[in-house]
């Protein structure tokens, strides 16, 4: 790309406009959060963002109590969702900002799982927890395989993410530096060492 062709493409705040998004055939470049939450798409961002002074079934309802859902529908989704965390269950009256780390990563994610989500944006989601936290979240990423929800990962946990992967993209900078099938590399490779550093 040339110098003028990029300048082109910036904007005045010196972004880069991003190119065509689609969603099963529909371009989504552009809308609005709300909008794209009722598309299917859920997202975990990296710093949560619960709602802290809510409980946690409040910030549960966040995403359940949407047009069209059922008393009956609501309640499955919600035993389905304290059979994963029970730790959940337990603290459903409490508010979202006194839970542990854990227990809010745990919560975001559930939130967007009440949304039913075809596709789910997972954003580190388990920086700066324990092993045990760790592994509910891999547990979880393999229920929601199952159940047929995309992921799109964005994790540094390099072997977590080759195990919970089909594809794998390793980005620098914002450019895609390497990507192969989780199954074809592995954490001793040397395009993981170079821009992992593991």
């Amino acid at each position: 790309m040339t110098t003028t062709e990029l300048r082109g493409r910036l904007l005045l705040d010196g972004a880069l406009r991003p190119g065509r998004i689609l969603l099963a055939g529909a371009i989504i470049t552009g809308v609005a959060a709300h909008k794209l939450a009722r598309r299917g798409i859920g997202y975990v961002p990296e710093d949560r963002r619960i709602f802290r002074l809510l409980t946690g079934m409040e910030n549960l309802r966040t995403g359940l109590d949407r047009h069209g859902v059922t008393d009956a529908r609501k309640q499955e989704l919600l035993d389905k969702v304290f059979a994963y965390f029970p730790e959940l269950r337990e603290r459903r009256n409490q508010a979202g900002g006194t839970l542990s780390g854990g227990e809010q990563q745990m919560l975001a994610i559930a939130r967007a799982m009440m949304l039913e989500p075809r596709i789910i944006l997972l954003d580190e989601p388990t920086e700066g927890l324990m092993p045990r936290m760790v592994s509910q979240i891999r547990q979880i990423i393999d229920v929601l395989h199952r159940e047929g929800v995309a992921i799109l990962l964005v994790e540094q946990n390099v072997p977590l993410t080759l195990e919970a992967s089909q594809r794998v993209y390793i980005m620098e900078k914002g450019t895609v530096r390497h990507h192969a099938r989780a199954s074809e590399i592995n954490v001793a490779d040397a395009v993981i060492q170079q821009y992992l550093g593991v």
